[in-house]
């Protein structure tokens, strides 16, 4: 297979493309209805499938559904309403912590700006990129999980492992309105196709702007 000779950028633009062929109704995969309900969502989803955390949430968010609410939990209740997560000591004080913060701070609203909501307890870039992006739809950042990091390294669009880093270079070379849903589709295309263990090169539609394939 003859490979298409593009600059970074280039291949960039033209991997976008395909991929909102391949996946044109891609969105945010976990399961909330309010701002805070996905912070807490995504804050769950640390090291932990979509899958897992949205058959938690209906049972954790009819108990606790807002941010006052998780803020005044018990916190051993949460933890084990938490606990399938994985992590879930940590991922409770930190949901109680950024609740606590929400209520006290922000006068219980989820704070709409990248500088505020790392002021939360847990909110790293990755959570507050989707937390902007499908809550207020305000594209800051790209959201930078484990397949973004995988698939971009080996699209050959960054060459860097530490995710701020590679945020910094997809910035670079994707429009500011595709930022988010480069993410999304990245992560659709890394759960059907380009898989870590044992990606299926053979039946990618992206196999002519890889370079990882020789």
């Amino acid at each position: 297979m003859s490979k298409i000779k593009l600059s970074k950028k280039q291949r960039a633009l033209a991997i976008l493309s395909e991929l909102k062929k391949l996946y044109p109704d891609a969105t945010c995969s976990l399961n909330y209805d309010t701002p805070v309900q996905l912070l807490v969502a995504t804050i769950l989803s640390a090291q932990c499938t979509d899958e897992r955390v949205n058959k938690v949430t209906p049972k954790l968010f009819k108990q606790f559904p807002d941010a006052p609410a998780l803020a005044s939990a018990d916190r051993e209740e949460l933890e084990n309403l938490v606990r399938s997560t994985g992590f879930y000591r940590n991922k409770a004080k930190n949901i109680q912590g950024a609740c606590h913060k929400i209520v006290t701070q922000f006068d219980g609203q989820v704070p709409q700006t990248m500088e505020e909501l790392l002021q939360l307890p847990g909110v790293a870039r990755k959570t507050a990129n989707v937390v902007l992006a499908h809550g207020f739809r305000i594209i800051e950042g790209v959201t930078v999980d484990t397949h973004v990091k995988r698939i971009s390294n080996r699209l050959g669009l960054t060459k860097n492992t530490d995710p701020v880093k590679i945020e910094q270079d997809l910035m670079k070379i994707l429009p500011q309105p595709d930022w988010e849903n480069y993410s999304i589709r990245i992560i659709y295309h890394g759960r059907a196709v380009c898989k870590a263990r044992k990606p299926n090169c053979d039946q990618c539609q992206l196999a002519q702007l890889c370079p990882a394939i020789l």
